[in-house]
């Protein structure tokens, strides 16, 4: 494994929720994500966490476009291309399945229901179980998205009944801040980082004004980052985010200042197992 002065960088440019209407700088395009996606890449990002969207700038899992995108984020840039399986919170789970026919490298995996603000973002054990088994079968690296402590049994859950995920290592992100879920506080980020099964990694993601104190905490206690458009249109007070690679400059000028480096997107293929194109 290498070492842990090397920070993986996730960036998460677009989201489902967000509307470009309030986020002029929100990449709804193919051609404004592969644009963020190489600014990204320069930055210090070595993953993009990825949902996409329709002619109407709508949340949209359509099969031909996502394998679109990830044969253009592959062909400009050395990205890992984790696509999300959550999508939307309307999106029904035979849609979620589907997005692995993409063939992505990485794909996101929630390991239980939470409420999403006014929402609820679905993800019965059925569905998880599912999904977890397609990702072994079709060899993509799954990345366990944690949004409270009791999904932490669950990933207990999945690795004890099925096995060690494609790559043979555990990466989770724990995200946080999300109404309904886990506080992003430091108190949160270390109760979850000590139930995560021995041996996992982690990234740590703060919604919203929790940002900046999840970065520090997660920098503070040895883990990675995710960043980006997903999770914050707010880059300060006051001051809104005027491209997703503003948010990996600031996350690779953090991990330096603790001493560390952005692990390059090669680097990030070994440590995750992702299978070498």
């Amino acid at each position: 494994m290498l070492s842990m002065a090397r920070t993986l960088i996730t960036i998460a440019p677009t989201g489902a929720e967000a509307e470009k209407v309030a986020a002029p700088a929100l990449p709804v395009t193919l051609e404004e994500l592969v644009h963020a996606a190489k600014e990204c890449e320069g930055a210090g990002a070595a993953v993009i966490h990825v949902h996409i969207r329709d002619a109407e700038a709508r949340a949209t899992l359509d099969p031909i476009r996502l394998r679109d995108t990830v044969t253009a984020l592959h062909e400009s840039t050395n990205l890992i291309v984790q696509l999300s399986t959550g999508g939307a919170v309307t999106d029904p789970y035979e849609h979620r399945l589907k997005v692995l026919d993409a063939a992505p490298d990485a794909c996101s995996l929630t390991c239980g229901t939470v409420n999403f603000g006014t929402d609820v973002f679905m993800n019965p054990w059925p569905f998880m179980a599912e999904l977890y088994q397609l990702t072994q079968a079709m060899e993509i690296v799954p990345e366990f998205e944690l949004f409270d402590l009791g999904q932490v049994a669950s990933l207990r859950r999945l690795l004890d009944t099925y096995g060690a995920p494609y790559g043979g290592h555990v990466h989770c992100d724990l995200v946080m801040g999300v109404p309904g879920g886990m506080p992003g506080d430091a108190r949160s980020l270390v109760a979850a980082v000590d139930a995560l099964p021995e041996g996992a990694t982690w990234s740590a993601t703060g919604i919203g004004r929790t940002t900046l104190p999840v970065m520090y905490a997660a920098l503070s206690a040895g883990g990675h980052l995710r960043v980006g458009m997903e999770d914050t249109l707010t880059y300060a007070k006051g001051r809104p985010v005027t491209a997703n690679s503003q948010l990996v400059e600031r996350a690779a000028t953090l991990v330096k200042l603790a001493q560390r480096e952005p692990m390059s997107p090669d680097e990030a293929r070994t440590f995750l197992g992702v299978k070498r194109r």
